[in-house]
Order: structure tokens, then sequence, then C-alpha cells
């Protein structure tokens, strides 16, 4: 069994920075790649960062330069999301996903709890 568990939403004013942070745990084989997605009111769930296990980045067009997604050595199973320059737009509820290969060699797409974050203007 895998968990992903997300923290770090916040209220923030338009202008400010919010870290989020996501520890996947469990039995873990491998991961192939981790990535957040938000989902605002009314709107569908979108992709906007993703990090692959080689290190390969991907951005939403609106979040680069002022999102980065990141993840550090002593922490391979912690996966990052640095936000700056907020605005009212990100607001959202924003979800940590992990693509995994478990301990008995099956891959799967697990998928954490959400974590606010409201940009206030």
């Amino acid at each position: 069994q895998v968990q992903v568990v997300e923290s770090g939403g916040d209220l923030v004013q338009a202008g400010g920075s919010l870290r989020l942070s996501c520890v996947v745990s469990g039995s873990i084989g491998s991961i192939k790649a981790m990535g957040w997605y938000r989902q605002a009111p009314g709107a569908q769930r979108e992709s906007i960062a993703v990090m692959t296990d080689g290190g390969t980045t991907n951005y939403l067009d609106s979040v680069k330069f002022r999102f980065t997604i990141f993840r550090k050595n002593v922490a391979p199973n912690t996966v990052y999301l640095q936000m700056n320059n907020l605005q009212p737009d990100d607001t959202a509820v924003y979800y940590c996903n992990a693509r995994i290969v478990d301990t008995s060699g099956k891959w799967g797409d697990y998928w954490g709890q959400g974590t606010q974050v409201t940009v206030s203007s």
C-alpha cells in the first residue's frame, strides 16, 4: 500500500509565496514521476508541474517562472512545489500525484487528499 500526503496550503496575499510538500510512503519499489495538480471550484483538475525520476520537469505555461518543483537528495520520497508571486487565479486545491512501481512490480498512480491554497487580492 502506498500513501501520499500533501501539506503547506494556506491563505496568502497576492504576490506572496508558499511551499507545498508531498511525502510518499509505503510499499514503494521505485518512483517514476511525481507531480502537482490543482483544481479550482467549477474547473477540471489540471497538471501544473511534473518531475520524472530522471529529473525532467514540465510546467503549465501560466506557472512557469513562478513555480518550481524540486526534490532533495536527502529525501527522495518527498517533492516540493515552491510557489512565488501567487495570484488570485492560483486559488485551488492542490494535489500531489505519484506514479510508482510498488514492491510487487505493479504500476500505479497515487493521489493525496489535497491541500487548499487561497490567494487574496
